[in-house]
Protein backbone atom coordinates (compact mmCIF):
# COMPACT_ATOMS: atom_id res chain seq x y z
CA UNK A 1 0.00 0.00 0.00
CA UNK A 2 1.59 3.39 -0.98
CA UNK A 3 2.34 5.85 1.73
CA UNK A 4 0.21 8.51 0.59
CA UNK A 5 -2.90 6.08 0.57
CA UNK A 6 -2.40 5.16 3.90
CA UNK A 7 -2.59 9.04 5.16
CA UNK A 8 -6.14 8.86 3.38
CA UNK A 9 -7.24 6.06 5.06
CA UNK A 10 -5.69 7.11 8.24
CA UNK A 11 -7.48 10.64 7.77
CA UNK A 12 -11.00 8.63 7.38
CA UNK A 13 -10.37 6.37 10.19
CA UNK A 14 -10.02 9.16 12.25
CA UNK A 15 -12.98 11.26 11.39
CA UNK A 16 -15.33 7.38 11.65
CA UNK A 17 -13.69 7.42 15.34
CA UNK A 18 -14.51 10.66 16.33
CA UNK A 19 -17.94 10.16 14.50
CA UNK A 20 -18.50 7.02 16.77
CA UNK A 21 -17.38 8.61 19.93
CA UNK A 22 -19.58 11.28 19.95
CA UNK A 23 -22.73 8.84 18.85
CA UNK A 24 -21.70 7.07 22.17
CA UNK A 25 -21.18 9.85 24.77
CA UNK A 26 -24.91 10.97 26.28
CA UNK A 27 -23.97 14.77 27.21
CA UNK A 28 -23.57 15.01 30.83
CA UNK A 29 -23.93 11.13 31.33
CA UNK A 30 -21.15 8.24 31.90
CA UNK A 31 -19.59 7.35 28.59
CA UNK A 32 -20.39 3.87 27.77
CA UNK A 33 -18.13 0.62 28.28
CA UNK A 34 -16.69 -0.79 25.47
CA UNK A 35 -17.78 -4.41 25.07
CA UNK A 36 -14.06 -5.47 22.37
CA UNK A 37 -12.19 -4.02 25.26
CA UNK A 38 -12.73 -5.55 28.55
CA UNK A 39 -12.43 -2.68 31.70
CA UNK A 40 -12.31 0.33 29.47
CA UNK A 41 -14.88 2.66 28.53
CA UNK A 42 -15.14 5.41 25.81
CA UNK A 43 -13.63 8.19 27.63
CA UNK A 44 -10.42 5.26 27.95
CA UNK A 45 -9.99 4.19 24.75
CA UNK A 46 -10.13 8.17 23.26
CA UNK A 47 -7.43 8.74 25.85
CA UNK A 48 -5.36 5.79 24.74
CA UNK A 49 -5.49 6.22 21.24
CA UNK A 50 -4.86 10.33 21.87
CA UNK A 51 -1.68 9.87 23.55
CA UNK A 52 -0.74 7.09 21.39
CA UNK A 53 -0.85 9.56 18.22
CA UNK A 54 0.77 12.48 20.28
CA UNK A 55 3.57 10.13 21.43
CA UNK A 56 4.44 9.02 17.52
CA UNK A 57 3.70 12.48 16.46
CA UNK A 58 7.32 13.41 19.33
CA UNK A 59 8.74 10.57 17.74
CA UNK A 60 8.58 11.76 14.12
CA UNK A 61 8.70 15.49 14.94
CA UNK A 62 11.87 15.53 16.45
CA UNK A 63 13.54 12.46 14.51
CA UNK A 64 14.39 10.30 17.99
CA UNK A 65 16.89 7.41 17.55
CA UNK A 66 15.33 5.92 20.98
CA UNK A 67 12.64 5.08 23.12
CA UNK A 68 10.94 8.61 24.73
CA UNK A 69 10.00 8.05 28.64
CA UNK A 70 6.19 6.84 27.74
CA UNK A 71 5.73 7.84 31.49
CA UNK A 72 6.52 11.85 30.81
CA UNK A 73 3.27 13.59 30.60
CA UNK A 74 4.86 16.76 28.36
CA UNK A 75 4.95 14.17 25.22
CA UNK A 76 0.92 13.91 25.53
CA UNK A 77 -0.26 18.22 24.96
CA UNK A 78 -2.88 17.12 27.45
CA UNK A 79 -5.55 19.51 27.89
CA UNK A 80 -5.74 22.08 31.06
CA UNK A 81 -9.42 21.47 31.70
CA UNK A 82 -9.03 19.09 35.60
CA UNK A 83 -12.14 16.98 33.88
CA UNK A 84 -9.89 16.02 31.02
CA UNK A 85 -6.82 15.49 32.89
CA UNK A 86 -9.00 13.42 35.35
CA UNK A 87 -10.07 10.93 32.40
CA UNK A 88 -6.51 10.48 31.21
CA UNK A 89 -6.18 6.14 31.23
CA UNK A 90 -4.57 4.42 34.21
CA UNK A 91 -4.16 0.68 33.75
CA UNK A 92 -4.33 0.08 37.16
CA UNK A 93 -8.03 2.08 37.64
CA UNK A 94 -11.44 0.91 36.65
CA UNK A 95 -12.75 2.17 33.88
CA UNK A 96 -13.61 5.99 33.84
CA UNK A 97 -17.21 6.36 34.19
CA UNK A 98 -16.98 10.40 34.50
CA UNK A 99 -18.68 12.21 31.97
CA UNK A 100 -16.28 13.43 28.75
CA UNK A 101 -15.53 16.89 28.35
CA UNK A 102 -15.32 18.25 25.45
CA UNK A 103 -11.81 19.60 25.76
CA UNK A 104 -10.51 15.89 25.44
CA UNK A 105 -12.64 15.07 22.53
CA UNK A 106 -10.59 18.01 21.11
CA UNK A 107 -7.64 16.91 21.77
CA UNK A 108 -8.07 13.74 20.63
CA UNK A 109 -9.05 15.54 17.07
CA UNK A 110 -6.21 17.96 17.07
CA UNK A 111 -3.81 15.06 18.12
CA UNK A 112 -5.08 12.89 15.06
CA UNK A 113 -4.99 15.90 12.52
CA UNK A 114 -1.49 16.91 13.52
CA UNK A 115 -0.21 12.84 12.97
CA UNK A 116 -2.14 12.98 10.07
CA UNK A 117 0.21 16.14 8.71
CA UNK A 118 3.56 15.19 10.29
CA UNK A 119 3.32 12.12 8.64
CA UNK A 120 2.89 13.78 5.36
CA UNK A 121 5.97 15.95 5.86
CA UNK A 122 8.29 13.10 6.98
CA UNK A 123 7.22 10.37 4.07
CA UNK A 124 7.58 6.54 4.85
CA UNK A 125 11.57 6.49 4.76
CA UNK A 126 12.65 8.81 7.90
CA UNK A 127 14.80 6.88 10.00
CA UNK A 128 13.44 7.34 13.92
CA UNK A 129 12.97 4.51 16.50
CA UNK A 130 10.40 2.18 16.63
CA UNK A 131 9.44 -1.43 18.76
CA UNK A 132 9.67 -3.04 15.49
CA UNK A 133 12.44 -4.45 13.63
CA UNK A 134 11.80 -1.84 10.87
CA UNK A 135 13.07 1.75 11.99
CA UNK A 136 11.49 3.85 9.76
CA UNK A 137 8.30 6.45 9.81
CA UNK A 138 6.55 4.24 7.26
CA UNK A 139 6.15 1.85 10.48
CA UNK A 140 4.53 3.87 12.23
CA UNK A 141 2.13 5.08 9.89
CA UNK A 142 1.30 1.69 8.80
CA UNK A 143 1.13 0.55 12.65
CA UNK A 144 -1.14 3.83 13.37
CA UNK A 145 -3.61 3.09 10.41
CA UNK A 146 -4.42 -0.27 12.06
CA UNK A 147 -4.38 0.61 15.29
CA UNK A 148 -6.99 3.31 14.38
CA UNK A 149 -9.27 1.42 12.52
CA UNK A 150 -9.38 -1.16 15.53
CA UNK A 151 -10.22 1.21 17.42
CA UNK A 152 -12.38 2.85 15.95
CA UNK A 153 -14.77 -0.60 15.74
CA UNK A 154 -14.23 -0.59 19.39
CA UNK A 155 -15.75 2.93 19.77
CA UNK A 156 -18.55 1.80 17.64
CA UNK A 157 -19.37 -1.55 19.27
CA UNK A 158 -20.33 0.92 22.21
CA UNK A 159 -23.29 1.34 20.26
CA UNK A 160 -23.78 -1.59 18.58
CA UNK A 161 -22.94 -0.10 15.05
CA UNK A 162 -19.56 -1.76 13.83
CA UNK A 163 -19.01 -1.11 10.40
CA UNK A 164 -16.15 -3.45 8.67
CA UNK A 165 -12.52 -2.30 8.47
CA UNK A 166 -11.83 -1.12 4.80
CA UNK A 167 -11.01 -4.07 2.58
CA UNK A 168 -7.46 -2.87 1.97
CA UNK A 169 -6.37 -1.89 4.99
CA UNK A 170 -7.73 -5.03 6.36
CA UNK A 171 -5.59 -7.06 3.80
CA UNK A 172 -2.92 -5.57 4.99
CA UNK A 173 -4.10 -5.77 8.59
CA UNK A 174 -3.45 -9.46 8.09
CA UNK A 175 -0.17 -9.56 6.34
CA UNK A 176 1.20 -7.43 9.03
CA UNK A 177 -0.01 -9.29 12.27
CA UNK A 178 2.15 -11.95 10.60
CA UNK A 179 5.32 -9.90 9.69
CA UNK A 180 4.74 -8.20 12.78
CA UNK A 181 2.36 -8.53 15.46
CA UNK A 182 2.93 -11.82 16.00
CA UNK A 183 6.71 -12.28 16.54
CA UNK A 184 6.54 -9.06 18.72
CA UNK A 185 3.34 -10.32 20.97
CA UNK A 186 5.52 -13.90 21.32
CA UNK A 187 8.97 -12.20 22.57
CA UNK A 188 6.70 -9.64 24.71
CA UNK A 189 5.13 -12.62 26.43
CA UNK A 190 7.28 -15.22 26.75
CA UNK A 191 5.23 -17.66 24.57
CA UNK A 192 5.59 -21.43 24.57
CA UNK A 193 7.97 -22.65 21.44
CA UNK A 194 6.01 -23.71 18.22
CA UNK A 195 5.46 -28.00 17.65
CA UNK A 196 5.07 -27.60 13.79
CA UNK A 197 1.46 -26.17 13.58
CA UNK A 198 0.34 -25.18 10.10
CA UNK A 199 -2.47 -22.36 10.12
CA UNK A 200 -3.78 -20.93 6.86
CA UNK A 201 -6.07 -17.38 6.61
CA UNK A 202 -8.01 -17.23 3.26
CA UNK A 203 -10.15 -14.22 2.27
CA UNK A 204 -13.06 -14.47 0.82
CA UNK A 205 -12.95 -11.02 -0.52
CA UNK A 206 -9.81 -10.90 -2.33
CA UNK A 207 -7.48 -13.50 -3.76
CA UNK A 208 -5.19 -13.78 -0.23
CA UNK A 209 -4.32 -16.17 1.80
CA UNK A 210 -1.66 -16.46 4.59
CA UNK A 211 0.08 -19.95 5.62
CA UNK A 212 1.94 -19.68 9.08
CA UNK A 213 4.04 -21.86 10.57
CA UNK A 214 5.45 -22.38 14.11
CA UNK A 215 8.54 -23.94 14.16
CA UNK A 216 10.14 -23.43 17.27
CA UNK A 217 10.44 -19.82 18.21
CA UNK A 218 10.25 -18.69 14.52
CA UNK A 219 7.31 -17.84 12.53
CA UNK A 220 7.52 -19.15 8.94
CA UNK A 221 5.50 -17.86 6.28
CA UNK A 222 4.26 -19.63 2.92
CA UNK A 223 3.08 -16.88 0.66
CA UNK A 224 0.62 -18.92 -1.59
CA UNK A 225 1.14 -21.64 -0.37
CA UNK A 226 -1.49 -25.04 -0.95
CA UNK A 227 0.34 -27.69 1.29
CA UNK A 228 -2.11 -29.13 3.69
CA UNK A 229 -2.12 -27.28 7.01
CA UNK A 230 -3.52 -28.40 10.16
CA UNK A 231 -6.49 -25.79 9.97
CA UNK A 232 -7.87 -23.00 7.98
CA UNK A 233 -10.02 -20.14 8.72
CA UNK A 234 -11.55 -18.73 5.99
CA UNK A 235 -13.55 -15.07 6.24
CA UNK A 236 -13.59 -11.34 5.09
CA UNK A 237 -10.49 -9.65 5.36
CA UNK A 238 -11.83 -7.47 7.97
CA UNK A 239 -13.07 -10.50 9.92
CA UNK A 240 -10.05 -12.16 9.91
CA UNK A 241 -8.03 -9.02 10.70
CA UNK A 242 -10.59 -8.15 13.82
CA UNK A 243 -10.02 -12.26 14.80
CA UNK A 244 -6.38 -11.71 15.05
CA UNK A 245 -6.61 -8.57 17.20
CA UNK A 246 -8.92 -10.48 19.68
CA UNK A 247 -11.89 -8.48 18.43
CA UNK A 248 -13.99 -11.50 16.78
CA UNK A 249 -14.18 -14.50 17.87
CA UNK A 250 -14.05 -18.14 15.62
CA UNK A 251 -17.89 -18.01 14.93
CA UNK A 252 -17.41 -15.29 12.59
CA UNK A 253 -15.01 -17.26 10.47
CA UNK A 254 -15.54 -20.78 7.99
CA UNK A 255 -13.54 -22.84 10.17
CA UNK A 256 -11.70 -26.04 8.52
CA UNK A 257 -9.89 -29.02 10.25
CA UNK A 258 -8.46 -28.66 14.11
CA UNK A 259 -10.97 -25.91 15.77
CA UNK A 260 -8.90 -26.46 18.95
CA UNK A 261 -6.08 -25.57 17.26
CA UNK A 262 -7.83 -22.03 15.73
CA UNK A 263 -8.08 -21.42 19.84
CA UNK A 264 -4.70 -22.42 20.12
CA UNK A 265 -3.84 -19.52 18.46
CA UNK A 266 -4.18 -17.14 20.84
CA UNK A 267 -1.45 -19.22 23.10
CA UNK A 268 1.39 -18.82 20.54
CA UNK A 269 0.55 -15.27 19.90
CA UNK A 270 -0.94 -13.50 23.13
CA UNK A 271 -3.28 -11.05 22.00
CA UNK A 272 -3.46 -7.70 23.38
Amino acid sequence: MEHAQRISLFRSEAAAFAQAVRRALDPGGPPPLVPSCPDWSVSDLIGHLGGVQRYVDHVLCERLQERPDPSDLSLYGLPADPAALAAWPRPERAPNREPVPDALTAWYAEGAEQLATTFGEVGPDLPVWTWGPERTSGFWLRMQVIELAVHRWDAESATGTQAPLDPALATDAVSQSFEVMAPARRSWWSSPAGKGERYRFRSTDGPESWTVVFAGDEILLEPGSTAPVDVEAEGSASDLALFLWGRVTAPALKVTGDDALLAHWFTLVPSV
